[in-house]
């Protein structure tokens, strides 16, 4: 037996033995893993191959002094992830398939080992991912399915080399790159199963804070130009979505004893709203579209997730603020609530949200 079907047989038994009953789903996510894996070769021997193309060796090394960067001042995990890179064929690493009904925000969660209970279903290849959206679409729910260019393994592959760089976004922009690989490692650091807001809204905070502390230590004047007008665009979409959130969860739940011919009227009056108002904001960007084809497939699904990136993220922030720029004691204190009850936790975010919004 090859190297890589015992390391995919070892995944997938170490899954079975955790509760994984769905094998053809458990299959595919530990083979396609292991081909990611296969794909990837160290840092150093991408650098000195001759054939490695000159611009893909600079971001490389740039890439290698993020991940010390993460290590010395974030305090983020010095392991084996991201000292590889892989070169795939394809525009994302995994799809991900989220799931809603028509008149609600609510994700449909999948349970699996380690993770918990999750409101994505992901796959490494794209056709499998629309067949699943589908099937669900055949169920009665509102499904969107969305590429991603990196995910991470909480630190349970490192055995295998860790969780590697990959072509979907090694060629990000400086400041884009930095928060991708912060993002990525702060899930090694805490994980909640059952708890997807928590931990990505954690993340995403580590992922902020951490790009903005290596923009003013590391990079020059245009990479800190070129990041803040991408960020200033993110934010003012970030918050026409939450916005638009808000507004829906507020219909759906005003509407729900109303007929059904009514609630579709107002839920696309909604909707309608939402696409005007992010035409106005295309034009203040000077027609930037990053955001189109995003916009063009948005329903229910796809703001129901939007909202485990967004939800505590100010909270996450308010307590770094409270640690005073400590990632260490900042670290403790996030673990600390991580520990509460999940009632307990929810309310201290809430609380540390409202410190926020009072600044």
């Amino acid at each position: 037996m090859s190297i890589a079907k015992r390391a995919t047989a070892a995944l997938v038994l170490t899954l079975f033995g955790t509760g994984c009953t769905d094998m053809a789903y458990l299959l595919q996510s530990a083979s396609g893993h292991i081909k990611i894996m296969q794909a990837a070769r160290p840092v150093d021997l991408w650098l000195t191959d001759g054939s490695t193309p000159p611009a893909l060796k600079q971001r490389l090394l740039l890439s290698q002094e993020i991940r010390r960067f993460a290590v010395t001042n974030l305090h983020l995990p010095d392991n084996a992830s991201y000292h590889r890179y892989a070169q795939l064929q394809r525009r994302a690493v995994v799809w991900n398939v989220v799931a809603a009904p028509a008149f609600s925000l609510t994700l449909k969660t999948w349970c699996f080992p380690v993770t918990g209970c999750v409101g994505y279903r992901g796959y490494f290849d794209e056709q499998d991912a629309q067949a699943q959206a589908n099937a669900l679409r055949a169920q009665g729910l509102e499904a969107s399915v969305y590429g991603v260019p990196a995910y991470s393994t909480l630190g349970w592959t490192n055995w295998l080399g860790g969780d590697p760089l990959l072509s979907t976004f090694i060629q990000y922009p400086q400041g884009e790159l930095a928060r991708m690989l912060f993002h990525e490692l702060s899930h090694q650091v805490l994980y909640v199963p059952d708890d997807t807001a928590f931990n990505e809204s954690f993340a995403t905070a580590v992922e902020r804070l951490g790009s903005t502390a290596w923009l003013a230590a590391q990079a020059d004047g245009a990479a800190r130009s070129e990041y803040a007008a991408f960020d200033a665009r993110r934010q003012a979409f970030r918050a026409l979505t939450g916005n638009t959130r808000r507004k829906l969860l507020s219909l759906y739940a005003a509407d729900a004893d109303l007929p059904e011919d009514e609630q579709k009227s107002h839920k696309a009056a909604a909707y309608a709203e939402f696409t005007q108002s992010y035409a106005l904001l295309k034009q203040q960007w000077g027609g930037y579209s990053g955001y189109d084809v995003w916009v063009s497939n948005a329903n229910n699904a796809a703001f129901g997730a939007l909202a485990a990136y967004d939800d505590w993220v100010s909270a996450f922030e308010a307590l770094f603020r409270q640690e005073h720029g400590d990632w260490t004691a900042f670290y403790t204190s996030a673990k600390r609530l991580a520990e509460l009850p999940r009632g307990d936790r929810t309310a201290r975010l809430q609380q540390l949200k409202a410190l926020d919004n009072g600044r």
